[in-house]
């Protein structure tokens, strides 16, 4: 009727620990890395947005950009390596194949005046804000 318990051991319990947080990191990463490729970073102001995308090793043919209104979409592909016939990897950890982002921004854009530059391996998007759409302030006349 009574269960006779073993002590619990300190290491044995961090070893089982450390290979639980492993497990979840190493799922987690994998998920992480292909749903946020390209990385990012979106600042934004009053007149306009400024994007910038990691792109490393790729041209200018590879990537496509679609503005739509107030929506920004990266997407392109990245190719394998070129190795030897009989080499075989060691370390794989670069993602390969098609990829795609889309950002929606705070405002419409306009979209005739939008600027992008790709220079080593960084996509730098301006995104100048639709003249429409810019809050005009009304000046208020005292009687």
């Amino acid at each position: 009727m009574y269960r006779r318990y073993r002590p619990l051991s300190v290491w044995r319990e961090m070893d089982r620990l450390q290979r639980g947080m492993e497990r979840a990191f190493d799922s987690h990463s994998s998920d992480r890395t292909r749903s946020h490729y390209p990385l990012m970073n979106v600042w934004a102001d009053e007149k306009s947005a400024l994007i910038t995308a990691e792109i490393p090793g790729l041209t200018s043919d590879d990537i496509e950009l679609n503005v739509l209104e107030n929506t920004l979409t990266l997407s392109g592909e990245r190719k394998t390596d070129v190795i030897p016939e009989d080499a075989k990897y060691h370390r794989q950890e670069r993602s390969y194949g098609n990829f795609s982002r889309t950002i929606r921004l705070p405002y419409k854009m306009d979209v005739d005046k939008v600027e992008a530059v790709f220079t080593n391996g960084v996509l730098k998007v301006t995104l100048p804000r639709a003249e429409e759409d810019i809050p005009k302030k009304i000046k208020v006349d005292i009687n």
